[in-house]
């Protein structure tokens, strides 16, 4: 829901609505749609030795040039699959009007690394005022590449990259703590798979990077109290709560108990790791499906809640949950919970950012409208769990969903920060995750990405066919966006050179 301005020109069927037309007529057209973009009849050629030049008065960002080497890359390869013996590429349809043989950069100011805050502006002209040369201004290096990433899609058949700018790495859960830690190697030690399912710190740093490089913020989530059964052997006898049955322990565990300091001692201990390894400003904190049966079944529980005049355990959830937002204060992070927090009456400061995950019926704009109006930020996430899979095509639901869309003042509006699209890992691996989610996400990227009216499927179901199409072409197995043309064949096939069963040309 960032602001994107584009001014391109490219594809002129953008009128086309709903019509069934063949999908290599809406090549060159750009997704997510930008917030701002004038469309011509006129199309442009490219050179294959296209030059990316960045202006004197711009300052040197250090990414900038692994952004300019990956997209001259991106579009040489399509010269090289066009044709071994073609020059050049079209860039639009109708009359040409000129060669590009440029690509001048502009860039007011250097950010370094993505956050909540960066700016991700960006112009960009083409054929005018000089047909020879586009002219790209990016407010920072995050703003060159999205123009650069508008650009090569506005070429025909040329590669593809999803657009979101964040990724919400839910890194440990109940069944395993992969998160090796340098200083609590026993967590994921005792508490992953085995020693060789972890995630190094190294390893870590360089998702990281691979992330900065693409203007990728990467925001980790601990989820505590609950979903912690694999911390427990780690975290040491008193970690996680015993539970009893008439009076006697049963031998099961539960939450995170939190009537005894070294385990909030540990949790400091763990999160000033985390705050040298994630870069980011917020920090998930969880506090999702916290069970209190167990906390209620125990003695030493429930003697520590009557000393204490603590009378509901959402008062001692409470006192968890407010003990990690101090240390995350402590380590000037901004912080995330998910509803269940706010629902069950935790007190939770101004600064609270909520993540709404339940009510994908529709009652998440209740949700939605309650944190807003407590003046808490609000972070959509309830009509987007790509995990939940059903017979037919399910993104056009996705693709109609507006996170302000629930009576709200402009006020509350304005604390809606986004969306998330979620990919629970309960029944997905490495052989099958990427096809789940892709082209699926797109849709929920386009939705959050572009302006609020661009929201009907009809006019975007063959633009992401193509948007498959280039995916397939870029290596990345994602599954039909609409009808199988095995079933009806005016639909869903990717032409020359996308499809990786008649192209011998497939990109990895």
């Amino acid at each position: 829901m960032k602001f994107l301005s584009a001014f391109l020109l490219g594809n002129a069927l953008t009128n086309a609505a709903d019509r069934f037309l063949p999908p290599w007529q809406y090549d060159g057209t750009v997704w997510p749609l930008p917030q701002s973009m004038t469309v011509t009849q006129e199309f442009q050629i490219l050179d294959a030795n296209i030059q990316f030049v960045l202006t004197p008065e711009s300052p040197q960002c250090d990414i900038i040039p692994d952004i300019f080497q990956r997209y001259q890359d991106l579009i040489r390869s399509h010269f090289k699959i066009a044709s071994s013996s073609s020059k050049k590429l079209k860039f639009s349809a109708s009359s040409a009007a000129g060669i590009i043989e440029t690509i001048e950069v502009k860039i007011i100011n250097c950010e370094n690394y993505p956050s909540q805050n960066m700016n991700e502006s960006y112009t960009l002209q083409v054929g005018s005022p000089t047909p020879e040369k586009v002219e790209l201004t990016a407010s920072a290096e995050w703003g060159v590449i999205h123009g650069l990433e508008s650009f090569t899609q506005m070429i025909h058949n040329i590669d593809y990259r999803p657009s979101m700018n964040i990724l919400h790495w839910h890194i440990v859960d109940l069944q395993s703590f992969p998160y090796e830690s340098q200083v609590l190697p026993e967590l994921s030690f005792l508490g992953s798979y085995t020693p060789l399912h972890v995630y190094t710190i190294h390893e870590i740093k360089d998702i990281i990077e691979f992330a900065r490089l693409r203007g990728v913020r990467v925001v980790p989530e601990f989820d505590t109290p609950g979903h912690t059964d694999a911390w427990g052997p780690g975290g040491g006898p008193k970690f996680l709560t015993p539970c009893y049955h008439n009076g006697e322990p049963d031998g099961s565990h539960g939450p995170i108990n939190p009537i005894y300091q070294e385990n909030y001692d540990l949790m400091r201990k763990l999160f000033t790791e985390v705050n040298e390894v994630f870069r980011d400003s917020y920090l998930h904190l969880g506090g999702d499906e916290v069970p209190f049966g167990c906390w209620k079944s125990n003695a030493d529980i429930t003697a520590y809640m009557a000393k204490n005049n603590l009378t509901t355990y959402a008062q001692l959830e409470q006192l968890w949950v407010q003990g990690m937002v101090d240390i995350a204060h402590d380590l000037k992070k901004n912080y995330v919970v998910w509803e269940e927090v706010f629902v069950n009456g935790v007190k939770i400061s101004n600064e609270t950012v909520v993540e709404v995950w339940k009510g994908r019926s529709g009652t998440w704009k209740d949700t939605m409208n309650a944190v807003t109006k407590s003046g808490h930020k609000a972070i959509l996430a309830s009509p987007w769990y790509l995990n939940i899979i059903s017979y037919g095509v399910d993104w056009e639901g996705y693709y109609v969903i507006e996170p302000t869309d629930f009576n709200g003042t402009a006020e509350q509006n304005k604390l809606v920060m986004g969306g998330s699209a979620a990919m629970w890992g309960e029944f997905v691996d490495g052989t099958n995750i990427l096809q789940r989610i892709w082209p699926r996400a797109s849709a929920v990227a386009e939705r959050l990405w572009s302006d609020k009216s661009v929201n009907q499927p009809g006019p975007a179901r063959w633009r992401l066919n193509e948007w498959r199409c280039k995916m397939l072409a870029r290596g990345l197995p994602a599954q039909p966006a609409i009808q199988n043309p095995n079933v009806n064949p005016n639909f869903g096939y990717c032409p020359y050179p996308f499809d990786p069963f008649n192209n011998a040309h497939y990109l990895f």
